[in-house]
């Protein structure tokens, strides 16, 4: 380690400290996180895009990245549910964590036993939204355009509605 010789040289070392962490201060701490993934067993369904996954006796609340199903008093809400419910409740997941939200869940991708996407499964459904500000996934934005055409899931309504509309609205009748 250098010595440090004058006062002068003290001070820089700590601007360069100050510098260094209140840019970190600034960085969300998801921005830190590396992705990674973990298995588990889904233990509970709580509506279209989000899980419960037991893993090292803990449960984590897993959100479906990429995706937005409608919520569970929207039309198509519950059946979003029952469809994620019967695809993998009870089932031995992996899931590979992207990010953390606002709410402290896990936002990732989750196979299923067979090898299949959760997350895909609902789009080709037609139970889920892609959301294109966070995925920028081609092959959920062909999946949504078949369930589209065919009218399949929420697609069958000759309006629906968005989760993140729908979302919005109750906020306003507040």
């Amino acid at each position: 380690m250098p010595q440090i010789r004058h006062p002068h040289q003290v001070y820089q070392l700590n601007r360069v400290v100050l510098l260094v962490l209140a840019f970190a201060t600034l960085l969300p701490l998801p921005a830190l996180a590396r992705p990674f993934t973990f298995s588990g067993t889904v233990v509970s369904v709580h509506d279209g895009d989000t899980i419960s996954v037991v893993r090292r006796n803990q449960v984590e609340k897993v959100r479906l990245a990429g995706i937005d199903c409608p919520e569970l008093r929207q039309a198509f809400g519950p059946r979003a549910k029952q469809f994620t419910s019967r695809l993998a409740s009870g089932q031995m997941v992996s899931v590979r964590v992207w990010d953390v939200d606002s709410y402290g869940r896990k936002v990732g991708d989750v196979t299923l036993p067979d090898g299949r996407s959760l997350n895909r499964e609902l789009v080709a459904a037609g139970f889920a939204w892609r959301l294109t500000k966070s995925s920028k996934n081609k092959e959920f934005a062909r999946l949504e355009g078949d369930a589209r055409r065919a009218k399949r899931g929420l697609w069958a309504d000759a309006h629906p509605k968005p989760p993140w509309e729908f979302r919005k609205a109750g906020k306003a009748g507040r």
